[in-house]
Formats: structure tokens, C-alpha cells, sequence
């Protein structure tokens, strides 16, 4: 018997999800070159296009249910393809159902407050998807690269704030799908070194990306730290290999089908008395 779409999915990303409390090391627990025995390369256009309906799908009957939310939590390294991932798996919703959100350097009202308190005011209403193109997680990131003197306790403490915000997030009705797009230091050495030789992507290029660059352990251990420590059931990460685009795009359109599938979200149906008003709507529309 053929397997049900979701089945295959399910199949296609079990080997991406980090259980919580497993615990993490990069890169030999989840190679950045993956692509697995599921996906061919020749069917990589078909396999996306299918997974963009799916999201399509969904994410109308979401919007017209109203009553849920998603929130996709997207993070890599410099030249991971965030930008790229946000516009081929998005690419099919409808756009007044999806809010993107990108965070740079807190400002001066966002640091008089919790560190948190930006990405509350951006969370998705009722019915929407918004997706964090960074997030909160550049707090135990980026300020932790830069800040080697701080305790692990410190950290420690912001983990366990982290799990206890998204957990509330969760408990009031909104999913969260957060995915790491896994880059190999080679593949990111030739991403931004075509930045700089290709006229038309050399506005992407900066030269924090080098100096990051000069980071990359530090990363690698930071992020290992915090997949081990904020991957829960109400909001499991998924590691998705990078270095190869297309099997990204379609691991990451699958597994966001995959959350909007289990909550199956459902178009209103109405009562009695509302069925007998649209048929006396429909009547008088007849008649001109």
C-alpha cells in the first residue's frame, strides 16, 4: 500500500528532530551535507511544489479557523539560506496570513526591557504564521560568542527562561516550529566568496560575515548547547542540512506542513440557523 503524504513527511524529518534531552554535537550527530534516500535531486522542483500546496492548504484553513497560531523560528549561521528558504517555502501562502520578522541590533527602547520583550511583541495573532528570521535565540548565541567571561550558569538560567516563555506560548494556542539550517564551514566559504565575485550578491556581503567567520567553533559549541538545552516537546528543533539548497527548502517546507497537518486545522461550519439565512441569501440573489 502506497504511504499517506504525511507518513512519508513523518519519515522524511524523524531523522532531523533533536529529542529532547538528547544531547547535542555538532557537526557529528547531524551531518550538513544529508540529504538522506527519500528525496532525489532530479525530483527536488515537483517535491517543493507539492510541499507549497500543502502549506498553502493549510494555512488558509489556519487563517479561517482563527483560533490558532504558528510560530516558525528560523536560525543559521551567516550565508545559511534564511532568506532563501523564507521566500521558496512561503512562496504559495497567501501573504496576508504570514509575518516575517527579522531582528538586528536591539535598539535603545528594546534593551530598557527584558531581553524577551521584543519577540513578544512580535509573536503571530490568532489564524497567522509569523516567522522569525533570527530570534531570540541570538541571545544565547551571538551575545555568548562575544561574551566568553559570562558563567555557564548565566546561560544555563536563560535556557531554562527561553523553555518556560515558549511553553506558555504553546499552552495558549500557538505551535512552534524552530529549525537550524546546519551550514559546513566550506559551503559558507564558497557562499560568501560568491558574494564577493558575483556583482549581483555583493550587497549581501559584510564584513562581520568574515569576522563571524573567525568564530566558528565558538558557534558550533554554542549551538550544540542550546539544541541540547530548548529542545522540549512543546517546541522541538529540527537540524536542517544546508549545504545543498534544494533539499533545505523541501526538508523545511516539511516539516512546518508536518505541525500544520497535526493540528489539522478546520474551515468554520455553520449552524442551523445560518445555513437557513444563506439559502434565503441565495434565493434573493436568484430572483435579481
Amino acid at each position: 500500500m502506497p504511504k499517506r503524504p504525511r507518513d512519508r513527511i513523518a519519515e522524511l524529518i524523524a531523522p532531523l528532530r533533536v529529542e529532547p534531552g538528547r544531547r547535542v554535537r555538532l557537526p557529528r550527530d547531524f551531518d550538513p551535507g544529508y540529504t538522506g534516500d527519500l528525496v532525489r535531486k532530479r525530483d527536488r522542483t515537483e517535491l517543493l511544489e507539492r510541499g507549497v500546496a500543502l502549506l498553502a492548504d493549510h494555512q488558509a484553513r489556519l487563517a479561517a479557523e482563527g483560533t490558532r497560531g504558528v510560530l516558525v523560528v528560523l536560525q543559521a549561521l551567516d550565508a545559511g539560506g534564511k532568506d532563501g528558504t523564507i521566500r521558496h517555502v512561503m512562496s504559495g501562502v497567501n501573504p496576508q496570513g504570514v509575518r516575517v520578522h527579522s531582528f538586528k541590533v536591539p535598539s535603545a527602547e528594546e534593551r530598557a526591557h527584558d531581553y524577551l520583550w521584543r519577540y513578544g511583541l512580535r509573536l503571530p495573532a490568532r489564524g497567522e504564521i509569523a516567522i522569525f528570521n533570527r530570534s531570540h535565540y541570538e541571545e544565547v548565541l551571538v551575545v555568548r560568542v562575544h561574551d566568553p567571561e559570562a558563567p555557564t550558569s548565566h546561560w544555563r538560567d536563560r535556557f531554562r527562561a527561553i523553555n518556560d516563555w515558549e511553553h506558555h506560548v504553546a499552552a495558549s494556542g500557538f505551535h512552534i516550529v524552530k529549525l537550524f539550517l546546519n551550514l559546513s564551514p566550506e559551503e559558507q566559504r564558497r557562499r560568501l566568496l560568491a558574494r564577493i565575485d558575483e556583482p549581483a550578491k555583493n550587497w549581501k556581503f559584510s564584513a562581520s560575515d568574515l569576522a563571524e567567520r573567525r568564530h566558528w567553533d565558538d558557534y558550533q559549541r554554542a549551538y550544540a548547547d542550546l539544541l541540547s538545552h530548548t529542545s522540549t516537546d512543546w517546541a522541538p528543533w529540527h537540524v536542517i542540512p544546508a549545504d545543498q539548497k534544494w533539499f533545505a527548502r523541501i526538508a523545511a517546507a516539511a516539516v512546518i506542513a508536518d505541525t500544520l497537518m497535526a493540528m489539522d486545522p478546520r474551515y468554520p461550519t455553520l449552524d442551523r440557523k445560518a445555513r437557513r439565512e444563506l439559502k434565503q441569501f441565495r434565493g434573493a440573489l436568484e430572483d435579481g
